[in-house]
């Protein structure tokens, strides 16, 4: 079976000093980790854990300093599989000027869709997200969550094979959250990939079937989202009771 993606023995270091001559600082020290193909998997971690560093490698954002990297199946060096992935960003920096049109008719070609179906996709997609009465205002009179709604569009226009989201509901209102979940579950149920960065822990914990936790560019524990929460007992904040020996056995306040 194809894995959406899968990392081993991955480091990343970030050169420091003049020329990039310091010793460098680690990101990722060593990190194996699968992410199977269909549902949703989470990627948990404090601040400084390697997330962003990890999804930045996947999306061929950046290069990793040791280890390889398969994705949908190839390796890194094969850029076509990045049609193939949609990303919505937490603070997205799209052209103000743009309308809502104009943006993801730009971008659907950049995905290499057809002309003649990429209007048709572009109005779908923003009725999808409540926007297709502001479709043709510019960008600059949106909200912060309109910008965000916007931004899910984008991560969908391709209909990607894997959706990555990375704090997605970052000023989102609760529609907003609410659209969010449902089309999650519907790329759940067709049997897409979606790979969830988020700190906001109900959701992680009504969305994902299986999860990975960083800390300090080390994969500290995967496993199904069952698993986890089998040993948290019942009731409210069940992850967060998971969550708290393995981040305090890594000394993780």
């Amino acid at each position: 079976m194809t894995h959406a993606a899968v990392f081993d023995q991955v480091v990343k270091t970030y050169p420091t000093g003049v020329f990039g001559m310091g010793v460098g600082v680690p990101a990722l020290r060593g990190v194996s980790l699968t992410i199977p193909t269909g549902g949703v998997f989470g990627l948990l971690g404090p601040n400084r854990a390697g997330k962003t560093t990890l999804v930045k490698l996947l999306l061929s954002l950046s290069a990793p300093t040791a280890g390889t990297i398969t994705r949908l199946g190839a390796p890194l060096s094969d850029r076509r599989t990045l049609a193939r992935i949609g990303y919505m960003h937490e603070n997205h920096a799209f052209p103000r000027y743009l309308s809502a049109t104009e943006l993801l008719t730009f971008y659907g070609g950049l995905s290499g869709l057809r002309t003649d179906s990429l209007s048709a996709k572009v109005d779908q997609l923003l009725t999808r997200v409540g926007l297709a009465d502001r479709k043709s205002e510019p960008i600059a009179r949106f909200s912060k969550g309109m910008v965000q709604r916007l931004g899910l569009a984008q991560a969908l226009i391709n209909d990607p094979e894997l959706l990555i989201l990375d704090e997605p509901t970052e000023g989102l209102d609760l529609s907003g959250r609410q659209l969010l979940r449902a089309v999650v579950r519907e790329l759940k149920a067709a049997k897409k990939t979606v790979l969830l960065v988020s700190h906001v822990l109900p959701e992680v914990e009504e969305l994902c079937d299986s999860l990975a936790i960083l800390v300090a560019g080390k994969v500290v524990h995967t496993g199904t989202m069952a698993t986890l929460l089998g040993s948290s007992g019942s009731g409210a904040k069940r992850l967060e009771t998971a969550l708290k020996p393995i981040y305090e056995k890594e000394g993780v306040a």
